[in-house]
Order: C-alpha cells, then structure tokens, then sequence
C-alpha cells in the first residue's frame, strides 16, 4: 500500500511538472504586442524578425523578444545647454525635440542608446550653428536654427532609423549683465518712439491749424469780395436810378447849383479833416445860383407876366 502511495505521488509530481513545463513554453511562444509598440526577435543570439502589433508565436528557448520599443513620435526636452556665440558670449539655450522610430531593427543595433545619441547630437549641432551667429541674429532667427538643426539632426539619425520631425528651441537666455543693456536699449527706443510720435502729432496739429486757418482766411477774403461787388452793384443801380430820374424831371442850372451846395459840408464831416480845400467849383456855383436869382427877379419886374402883374396889383 505504502508503494501505490509513493506511486500516486511520485504521478501528481510528474503531472504538475508537465502543466508547469506547458504553461511556460505557452508563455515563452505567444506574446501579444500592444499597438505602437515593435519587438526584435532574436534566434540564437542572432537577429530573427520584427514583431508586430498582434499575436505573435515564437520558438520557445530558441527565440529571445527583447524589450519593447515606442513607435509613437516623442518629445525630449533637454536640459539648458551653454553655447558661445560668434561675439563671445556665453548664452543658455534648452532645446525641445520631436523624433519618432521607423525602425526598430535599426534603432537596436545600429546605436546603443538613440535617446542619448540624439541629445549629444543635438547640443554639438547646436553649438555650431549658433557659433556662427552673434547674440541679436540668434535671438531673431529662431525659425533658421530650428531648421538647420531639423536638417543636420534628421540626416544623422536616419542610419539609426530615427526620423527627427522639429526641432524647437524653447528659451535663449543671454546673461545677466547684456539682458539689462538690452531692457535699457529696449526702453530708450521705446522713448524716442514716443517723442518722434509726439512730434508728428504736433506737426499734423501746426499744418492742420495753419490749414484751417488759411482756409478762414480765403473764406472771409471770398466774402468780403463778393460783398463789395454787392455794394458796388447796389450803388450802380443808385446811381443809374438816381440819374435817370434826374434826366426825367430836367434840372435847371439853378437846381444844379442848389444841390451842389448842399454836398460841400459832407466833404467836411469826419474828424481826420484839418484842412478843408474849396473847389473851383464853388464860385461857378454861386455864380450860378445868382444868375438864376437875378434871371427870376427881372422876370418878374417885367410887365405883362403873371408875376409882374401880380407886383403892380400890390
């Protein structure tokens, strides 16, 4: 009995070891690679095949997966690296890099460590650019350096089956003492900005004033033209009325005088007159007016008209 014992024992020992020794080349021959994600197989030491996304069965104790590898595009931002640029001075630039592995055999074998490579890679390609730039183009050509280094960084890593897509450089920091002389620079030319702003202002204000001004100017001459054609037109027509009406009544000599009278003490009115010069005229006015006063008086002493009939009745 003691024998069928050891027997059953002995059974279930060989039966778990087998279950065992199963679940294990099952383990070792399926694996199941996640999306994104590519495996190097190697048979006997030796490179076999790539893996990909799915199941995937491999030859237990003969084939060997190594570990994974990342297919998805990646971001490595590097730690600040100080470059010298070609006016001698010392700079902080960090660096961000997107990458991504196309081939997973190459990135295996064809470089140690590509996430290493490709940093060392990018601050010596980063020295040489910016060492050829003084400070003011490397901190406004950022768009040609991130080229450059995408070009140099691209054609290196393309043997290691890397392919470099950007290449960003995330902050120039220049020391301490030339970032106050630029702040200082930056300050005074906002200053002279504002003075030349204010000194165009003025200019536009003086030529629009001294505009509106002339402008008022001609306005005012037009009106005071326009005015005096009035005023001139206006004493036309007076003394087209006034004349014509003097021809209608037909004046005589003595009317004349009369009137011609009456306007010398206008000549006189006004206080800037000192001196009042009588015409020649005055006395042929005179003359005048005593002619028809003496005309009218022997008219009148004759006999047989109406006024002299008239005295002779008295």
């Amino acid at each position: 009995m003691n024998e069928n014992v050891v027997g059953q024992v002995i059974l279930v020992v060989v039966i778990v070891i087998i279950v065992i020794f199963v679940l294990v080349v099952v383990a070792r021959s399926v694996r199941i690679i996640p999306q994104a994600r590519a495996g190097v197989v190697e048979r006997l030491g030796r490179y076999h095949k790539t893996l990909m996304p799915g199941l995937n069965i491999l030859v237990p104790f003969i084939d060997r997966l190594r570990p994974l590898i990342d297919l998805r595009e990646q971001v490595v931002s590097f730690p600040p690296q100080p470059v010298i640029t070609e006016d001698n001075l010392v700079v902080s630039i960090d660096t961000v890099v997107f990458f991504q592995v196309t081939d997973a055999r190459a990135a295996t074998y064809e470089i140690a460590n590509y996430l290493g490579a490709v940093e060392q890679l990018a601050t010596t390609t980063l020295r040489n650019v910016v060492g050829g730039l003084n400070l003011e183009e490397a901190l406004t050509s950022r768009d040609e350096i991130n080229g450059q280094l995408r070009i140099v960084l691209d054609e290196a890593t393309g043997k290691w089956g890397i392919r470099v897509s950007r290449v960003e450089l995330k902050a120039i920091d220049p020391p301490l003492s030339i970032q106050d002389s630029m702040e200082k620079q930056m300050r005074a030319e906002r200053e002279r900005r504002a003075v030349i702003l204010t000194a165009e202002g003025t200019k536009q204000s003086a030529i629009l004033e001294a505009e509106g001004h002339r402008q008022g100017e001609i306005l005012r001459a037009e009106g005071d033209a326009k005015a005096a054609v009035l005023r001139a037109q206006g004493e036309a027509e007076a003394i087209t009325t006034v004349f014509s009406a003097i021809h209608k009544g037909e004046p005589d000599n003595m009317l004349l005088a009369y009137q011609y009278l009456q306007t010398l003490p206008k000549l006189a009115e006004g206080s800037a007159n000192k001196l009042w010069v009588i015409p020649s005229e005055l006395t042929e006015a005179l003359k005048g007016i005593g002619q028809a006063f003496g005309e009218r008086g022997a008219a009148a002493s004759k006999p047989g008209t109406a006024d002299g009939a008239a005295r002779q009745g008295e």
